[in-house]
């Protein structure tokens, strides 16, 4: 196949460079007064309102970047996508998250096949699976119900299925199903991780989800390996078997370890990590903690925006729209970063997750065919909930560096709170935020009204507000599993629709393995430093005086240790 010319080098790409000039001659102040525009920049679906008239751009804008969409055969690659096709060229894959959530009756084919059945086989294993653990057919060694979960994974396999956690906990609903349970995540290798998941819990009523695909992931399988440990200590090794469960394809390696391989839940390579929540990966532990019905709830709103995604105009495509508009701020405006500011505590964990999805996706420096890119990709992603982040670093956003930020709002709070004699509720007080703040990035503040409000001469530059800041607003009628589901979906396929104008491979991720591959070494050099007193050599000076520190100031640690757990 011959490469495809880069975006930069087409007419619609110039087109829009030079438009810049243009948009930078125009306020926000000004196009909001555009009644039209601000009519025609407002989107709804099912339950779901965009506001992007906050953006710096025009109607004229919109229509560059449809043509824009056009010359990156945006169209055909979200078809190729829905088909199966291996878009993933680098590791010859299909991307079909979108099958993890489709309906029994869908047809979704990877290689020719309907996979949506083999979907639906892992589904209906984990609804029956989860079901014995919650009514207590399925008990720990010493016949306790197991109403502890701990799942260990790194990555996708922890800040998808966390993000929906912590948006599940307060949901009426959702908190009803997990009266009298508790589910931890174990990621990261650093034992103070261990030491805080297994704290206040007993190895008799605890059940492990150990979640790697290929079950050698080396932090996940070390934590892995410390819990089955821990329970090994307290139950002896034969519970293994009825207190640790997998999410993995290799049977081989989940046997080996000492977990019945009929409780191993499958999933597959076309299943990338960072878009793994809607499989097995983020399925069984929420299920375990909401129980099936909860979580195909989530299921289902995903299911509903990949539909929409699919389906509807550019011009009237939540996702398209967002991800067009992702790419005139980075591409054309020059800004190279993004805050995701959801005035919902219940979404605290959302922008940690959508950090993943977009920078392993996007940050990359080269196209699809390998190509160096003369033009910037991907965006820096950060975010804390409304207020918090008021009191944090809007400081920079009003007054510092252009940052284009995602105003997420709910209408309906999952746990509302209301006080005789207060002007407003909580939930009120919070969403006044939500709809001030957007308000303030765009119009500013200017030295002719200060100086009517009689601001002092000297304090008037430091209260000057430039404006002119991007936003735009997402609305949601309420924040339950199915909102969670599409909220979840319109990031993703956002996510894809800049790699794909862009003309990079937003599925693979080669960049994380260089230091992975790093660490080896200085695995192996720790070893035989510990073991062998082998001196520190094959590493650059710099490194060689930090690990020859490190090893000299724990020399307490022992050569052959004995087995230590943490004791909190």
């Amino acid at each position: 196949m011959a490469p495809t010319a880069l975006i930069c080098d087409t007419q619609p790409w110039k087109d829009l460079k030079a438009h810049v000039e243009e948009i930078k001659k125009t306020h926000l102040r000004e196009l909001l007064t555009d009644t039209e525009r601000c009519k025609q920049m407002l989107l709804e679906f099912d339950g779901i309102t965009l506001d992007y008239s906050r953006q710096q751009a025009t109607l004229g804008t919109l229509n560059k970047l449809q043509k824009l969409a056009e010359a990156a055969h945006l169209k055909d690659k979200i078809e190729r996508m829905f088909k199966g096709e291996h878009i993933n060229s680098t590791e010859n894959r299909s991307v079909l998250h979108v099958a993890l959530r489709a309906p029994r009756d869908a047809v979704v084919k990877s290689d020719g096949k309907n996979v949506v059945p083999d979907v639906w086989k892992v589904l209906d294993q984990i609804k029956d699976f989860s079901d014995k653990v919650r009514n207590g057919s399925w008990v720990g060694a010493t016949g306790k119900p197991l109403t502890n979960v701990i799942s260990v994974g790194i990555g996708g396999s922890f800040l998808g299925p966390l993000f929906v956690h912590t948006a599940l906990q307060t949901d009426p609903e959702a908190s009803k199903q997990a009266k009298g349970r508790q589910l931890r995540f174990l990621a990261n290798v650093d034992p103070i991780d261990v030491a805080r998941n297994i704290t206040g819990l007993n190895p008799e009523t605890t059940l492990v989800v150990v979640v790697s695909k290929t079950f050698t992931t080396a932090e996940t399988m070390l934590n892995a390996r410390t819990l089955r440990t821990w329970i090994s200590k307290e139950l002896g090794p034969s519970a293994v078997a009825k207190h640790m469960v997998a999410v993995s394809t290799n049977l081989m390696l989940v046997e080996k370890f000492g977990i019945d391989p009929k409780n191993a839940f499958a999933f597959w390579d076309w299943v990338g990590g960072r878009y793994s929540v809607c499989s097995a990966v983020g399925v069984m532990p929420l299920s375990l903690q909401y129980g099936f019905s909860v979580v195909e709830k989530f299921l289902n709103g995903a299911w509903s925006v990949d539909n929409h995604f699919s389906s509807a105009p550019f011009e009237k495509n939540l996702p398209v729209l967002l991800g067009l508009l992702s790419v005139w701020n980075v591409s054309f405006l020059g800004y190279p970063a993004r805050a995701i500011l959801p005035y919902s505590q219940a979404l605290e964990k959302f922008a940690p997750h959508i950090q993943q999805v977009s920078m392993e996706s996007n940050g990359k420096g080269v196209s699809i065919d390998g190509v160096p890119l003369p033009l910037e990709t991907g965006e820096i992603d950060f975010g804390e909930p409304g207020t918090n982040g008021q009191h944090s670093f809007y400081q920079l956003i009003h007054q510092g560096r252009v940052i284009p930020c995602d105003f997420i709002g709910v209408i309906k709070s999952q746990q509302p709170v209301y006080l005789e004699g207060e002007i407003v509720n909580n939930h009120d007080e919070l969403m006044s935020n939500f709809f001030a703040q957007p308000d303030a990035l765009a119009y500013g503040k200017t030295h002719e009204q200060l100086l009517k409000e009689n601001v002092p001469d000297h304090l008037i530059p430091h209260k000057t507000f430039t404006g002119n800041r991007p936003s735009i607003s997402l609305l949601l009628s309420s924040l339950d599993a199915y909102k969670i589901g599409q909220l979840l979906a319109i990031y993703e396929h956002r996510v894809a629709v800049q790699g794909f104008i862009w003309g990079i491979n937003s599925f693979d991720q080669w960049g994380v393995e260089l230091g992975k591959s790093l660490a080896t070494q200085v695995r192996k050099q720790l070893h035989a430093s510990r073991t062998k007193k082998a001196p520190v050599q094959g590493f650059n000076s710099s490194t060689t005086t930090l690990l020859n520190k490190y090893l000299q100031e724990s020399l307490d640690v022992p050569a052959t240790p004995s087995t230590l757990l943490p004791k909190v």
